[in-house]
């Protein structure tokens, strides 16, 4: 006898024989004879009898056609077999369009979902395909009836739910000097140690490049100058073993030679070893700016994931002193500014400048000099991004100047924001660890669900309420993916866990990953706080003092419960600003639909990310740093601050220093700055000039701006989602 029912969606339920019956009844009204209530209630019973202790619908279904079939009603089980045929049909519909969109090459917020991906090409074609076969199958076998209901209700969104059934983990900081001490080894290929500067850098590409085919988030090198520096002089001893092969002399004496700084000079007046070392300094900074420039023309031309998207790259550097190390900070910088093929903006690698009182940020700083020049290049291609070391939740105990290896213990960051720190289960750093998976709560939706409650005091009692369930729920479906991606082999991420997560390399090729993954973090993310405030105050935080209360009494809350997990369940759960793309318009489009146009809450297309002020409200910078910096305490996975500033930036790095200096006053973890920049399409020509519409170096009219997303850049507009370009058009000045 028939108890319970496999449902198609995965869920359990008790047996319903009245659905059976209503089924078969539809059928026979249909047909000419009409309803036969005797023969419905005989089959019926049959399959109940029949069938086993639990059976799935189609089985069901299955039954019922062979007992119309011998019944003398053959017509209505032509009738029964047409109407299933009809509804998986239309069942099937949903993703058939989808495809088609695909197909056609159709700019929707679909094909547009990541901005960085090329979904028009066939490799992107692929990629969609596949993302959007797998995310049916992951609600339907994977997510527990908790979590699936909380993702169909629009209460939460899994991110990289798509590959959730591969069991990746989402992002990592390399530890690039394991890989330029002992080789590169990618599962198929390996690379010996590098003697040069150039090979080094290019055994960075490759790195960054092969884990972004094990991992669906970013990748990031955490103190690219620290481990590029060493190749400098290497490439120095080089150049003066070519020299002797050429003036016949040995220069020995000078491989080891004290060398303040790697600066160009001309040769004129120069003698014997003076000369021969200045010549080898040359040709050195020569090499190591050919270097950079390869490393930079190679992240954004190096395709990954099939061949249809960039890495996304990031870089932190900036605090190492040495003259190599400096050399290698002001090169990379010199070779940002020149731009990548006809001088054009390089979208990747993120850069992030390690701002340090002491290093690397005031006048008297032995990295000042390149903190200007950073600034600089800020003010004309966006990167570097500016990450606090000084600010205090990201300071660690182990620091000290006079450390080589000091680097280990500086927070590393993320371009789109993500940061990895803190560690209850190993040392705590950034190095060699990342993110696991995130989940981001729709706290707009529990706040509109609160608005028909007139007292304030039990209107937000009962958001709170709400957001505890939706935390609970998210945190623990967090649990459910790590237990999953605890089962993979470490086979299946051959560069990830055997050279790059710490502790990895004690794993064999056929053990778990469990041992070392839990050094990760899970992310509880959140979106539209400002709508949040204004569903249930009235006004945003960034207009009102009474909602920037609440509002950090609720991040607060949901930074207490992490933490509370975090004892409970033994992981490493933490806040995070979620950096939402497809998802800024994803859960508006939804609360749109169930709840009306709300003035200030769902009357744009989209929400405004995390914390921030919303884009489109008027204020100087330095109220948008009070109102956002006490944020970035409590969201320790990671979060962003971020100034637009008008005209021209080229000319002026002290408009990018005044920022810096916002940062360093209010304790802000990670910054960046927006201003205007004109891309020509057809020939890469740039300016910062207000509405150009002609390229006045080709004539072309295909003029596009070049912009941030949510933290990096993308290089065309036309990638754009439609919520994300109506965000864009509704970005003010801060002034």
């Amino acid at each position: 006898m028939i108890r319970t029912v496999v449902k198609r969606d995965g869920r359990i339920t008790g047996y319903n024989e009245e659905k059976i019956k209503a089924a078969i009844r539809k059928a026979m009204l249909t047909t000419e004879k009409g309803e036969d209530e005797a023969l419905i209630q005989r089959i019926s019973d049959k399959i109940s009898i029949k069938g086993k202790d639990q059976m799935t619908v189609e089985e069901i279904q299955d039954m019922v056609e062979l007992e119309l079939m011998r019944s003398p009603r053959k017509e209505v089980a032509k009738r029964y077999i047409a109407y299933r045929d009809q509804r998986n049909i239309a069942r099937k519909a949903k993703t058939r369009d989808i495809f088609n969109e695909i197909i056609m090459a159709k700019s929707n917020d679909i094909t547009r979902e990541n901005a960085n991906m090329n979904a028009d090409s066939p490799a992107g074609m692929m990629m969609k395909f596949a993302s959007e076969s797998t995310k049916p199958f992951v609600d339907d076998y994977l997510l527990s009836p908790e979590s699936r209901e909380a993702v169909r209700n629009n209460y939460i969104h899994i991110h990289d739910k798509d590959y959730y059934p591969t069991k990746s983990l989402t992002c990592v900081q390399h530890p690039l000097d394991k890989i330029l001490r002992n080789g590169l080894f990618v599962g198929h290929g390996e690379s010996r140690p590098p003697k040069r500067i150039e090979t080094a850098g290019v055994l960075a590409c490759i790195s960054m490049e092969s884990a972004q085919n094990e991992m669906h988030g970013g990748q990031a090198i955490p103190a690219f100058d620290f481990y590029m520096a060493p190749f400098v002089r290497t490439t120095f001893i080089e150049e003066l073993k070519n020299l002797e092969k050429f003036d016949g002399c040995d220069h020995s004496a000078l491989y080891e030679a004290q060398i303040d700084d790697y600066i160009m000079r001309d040769l004129d007046g120069l003698k014997g070893e003076e000369r021969a070392k200045q010549h080898a300094i040359n040709r050195t900074v020569s090499r190591v700016h050919q270097s950079m420039e390869a490393f930079i023309h190679n992240m954004n031309t190096i395709h990954s994931r099939g061949g249809n998207q960039v890495v996304f790259s990031s870089i932190n550097y900036g605090t190492d002193t040495s003259a190599e190390g400096r050399c290698v900070i002001r090169e990379i910088l010199h070779s940002t500014w020149e731009g990548v093929g006809n001088g054009s903006t390089a979208i990747f690698p993120i850069q992030i400048w390690k701002k340090k009182k002491g290093v690397s940020y005031l006048p008297d700083d032995p990295n000042y000099d390149l903190y200007c020049l950073a600034c600089k290049v800020t003010a004309r291609r966006f990167f570097p991004n500016f990450v606090n070391l000084d600010a205090p939740y990201n300071f660690h105990e182990k620091w000290r100047a006079d450390d080589p290896e000091r680097y280990r213990w500086e927070v590393a960051t993320m371009g789109c924001r993500t940061r990895v720190f803190e560690n209850r289960f190993g040392e705590k750093t950034s190095i060699g660890r990342g993110n696991l998976s995130f989940t981001t709560i729709n706290i707009v939706r529990l706040a509109i669900e609160c608005m028909g409650i007139e007292d304030q005091k039990q209107r937000i009692d009962e958001f709170f309420a709400k957001l505890d369930k939706a935390i609970d729920v998210t945190a623990h479906q967090l649990i459910d993916r790590y237990d999953f991606q605890k089962t993979a082999f470490a086979k299946q991420f051959p560069l990830v866990m055997s050279q790059l997560w710490n502790g990895s390399e004690n794993l064999k090729r056929e053990d778990t990953i469990e041992s070392v993954i839990n050094q990760g973090t899970l992310g509880i993310g959140f979106i539209g706080l400002a709508e949040c405030l204004v569903a249930l105050t009235g006004k945003h935080h960034g207009e009102s003092a009474e909602s920037q209360i609440l509002g950090l009494k609720i991040v607060e809350y949901m930074r207490q419960r992490a933490n509370e997990y975090s004892e409970k369940y033994q992981h490493n759960f933490s806040i995070l600003a979620t950096p939402a793309e497809g998802l800024a318009g994803r859960f508006t489009r939804r609360d749109k639909k169930d709840f009306g146009i709300i003035k200030g809450v769902t009357d744009r297309d989209y929400y405004t990310n995390s914390n921030h002020v919303p884009v489109y409200y008027h204020c100087s910078p330095r109220h948008k740093a009070e109102i956002e910096a006490p944020y970035h305490e409590k969201t320790r996975a990671g979060n962003i601050f971020y100034v637009e500033i008008d005209g021209d930036a080229t000319h002026n790095p002290e408009a990018i220093m005044q920022i810096v200096d916002l940062m360093d006053k209010y304790d802000i973890g990670y910054g960046s700055v927006n201003h205007n920049r004109n891309r020509c399409m057809d020939c890469g020509y740039e300016d910062a000039s207000d509405g150009l519409k002609v390229c006045p170096k080709c004539g072309s009219t295909n003029i596009d701006r070049l912009q941030r997303i949510t933290g990096y850049l993308v290089g065309t507009t036309d990638r754009w989602n439609s919520a994300k370009l109506a965000e864009l058009n509704d970005r003010v000045i801060h002034k």
